[in-house]
């Protein structure tokens, strides 16, 4: 049997192999009983063309790598889908949490925002995905961005963006058994077993 872990969320920098892997653990899920089922949550929004492209080419890649997968976008409902998906038999891949939380933070078509010290500072979003990963009844593969490595940014927004980002990324590796960091292809187990 293929060693899944009952929740495990894989983070890194952008092109990491953060997808490649979660991808690679839904190939092993399929493969090892023909009774398994994987879904794939992807929270992408397409707010320009480039964006547009870039998700056909993922669908495209992503069905020719893992044929088995079925694909469900949802952007902004990501708990309810997490519910409304897993099952004992089916593996759920969330890819990723970081276009997630910046379409909760910073919709498509909002208007901007009052000028304020810390804005949507009251999010707390993140409490119904920790409860969706508590309950989620099949084996479950979050994929998110580690952003806080770099320079610290000079806009208001983007530090707040760069900071809720860190907190969900905290609260998401203390909810999964097995945490794996993504560098250059390589994975590096920070929780649980590799």
């Amino acid at each position: 049997m293929v060693d899944i872990a009952r929740s495990e969320f894989i983070l890194g920098g952008q092109k990491s192999g953060k997808s490649r892997r979660a991808e690679g653990l839904a190939r092993d899920w399929l493969a090892a009983d023909p009774a398994h089922q994987a879904v794939l949550i992807a929270t992408a929004q397409a707010g320009d063309g480039e964006m547009r492209a870039r998700i056909a080419r993922h669908r495209a890649e992503r069905a020719q790598r893992v044929p088995g997968m079925v694909t469900v976008e949802e952007p902004l409902a990501l708990a309810q889908a997490i519910a409304r998906e897993s099952r004992p038999h089916r593996l759920v891949v969330v890819d990723c949490l970081t276009l997630w939380l910046t379409g909760q933070l910073m919709p498509l078509n909002a208007e901007p925002e009052e000028e304020s010290p810390n804005p949507r500072a009251e999010w707390s979003g993140a409490a119904s995905l920790m409860e969706a990963i508590e309950h989620a009844p099949g084996p479950l593969v979050l994929v998110g961005n580690e952003i806080g490595l770099g320079v610290i940014p000079l806009g208001r927004e983007v530090r707040a963006f760069v900071d809720a980002l860190g907190r969900l990324n905290q609260q998401v590796a203390a909810a999964c058994e097995r945490v794996t960091l993504m560098a250059a292809g390589l994975p590096l187990t920070l929780k649980g077993r590799p």
